[in-house]
C-alpha cells in the first residue's frame, strides 16, 4: 500500500517558543517550495500553542484574500480544535509585556467571527512526511 503524500499545492504553518511562556514567533510557508509567505513576531511571553492558533487564522485568511483553492497544514491539534471554536483556549495570564499578543489574539478570534472559509485546515503527519516545511528547526534532542 502507497504512503499517502500531503496535497499539494497547500500551505504550512508553524511556531516556535523559546520557553513557556516565551518568545514567540510564527511562519506560513508554500508547502512544495519552502516559499516564505509571512513571518510574525517575536512576541514576549507566548506560547506555541498561540503561535500554532495565530499562524492558522493568519494562514486561512492570506487563502482567503488571495483566492487561492489550496489546503492549510499544520501539526498542532489545539491549533485546529481553537479554530473550530473560534477562540483562543489558553490560560496564558496576559500582562503588559505580552498585552500585543492579547490583541493579535482578539483580532484572530474576531476574522474567525466574521468570516467564512472553505479551506480544508489538515494535520501535518510528520511521523510519515517529515517536520512540516514551516518548522523552524530548533528542536533539540
Amino acid at each position: 500500500m502507497a504512503t499517502p503524500q500531503p496535497q499539494l499545492p497547500a500551505l504550512a504553518v508553524d511556531a516556535a517558543c523559546s520557553g513557556n511562556p516565551g518568545t514567540m514567533e510564527f511562519r506560513a510557508v508554500i508547502a512544495d517550495t519552502g516559499t516564505q509567505v509571512f513571518h510574525r513576531g517575536p512576541y514576549m511571553q507566548g506560547t506555541n500553542n498561540i503561535g500554532e492558533f495565530l499562524a492558522l487564522v493568519l494562514g486561512l485568511a492570506y487563502l482567503k484574500k488571495n483566492n487561492l483553492p489550496w489546503a492549510i497544514y499544520t501539526d498542532s491539534v489545539t491549533a485546529m480544535a481553537w479554530v473550530r471554536q473560534k477562540k483562543c483556549k489558553s490560560k496564558l495570564e496576559f500582562n503588559s509585556k505580552n498585552m500585543e499578543l492579547l490583541t493579535t489574539i482578539r483580532k484572530a478570534e474576531h476574522w474567525l467571527q466574521t468570516n467564512t472559509w472553505t479551506t480544508p485546515i489538515l494535520k501535518w503527519e510528520t511521523r510519515l512526511w517529515g517536520e512540516i516545511p514551516a518548522d523552524f528547526g530548533r528542536k533539540y534532542t
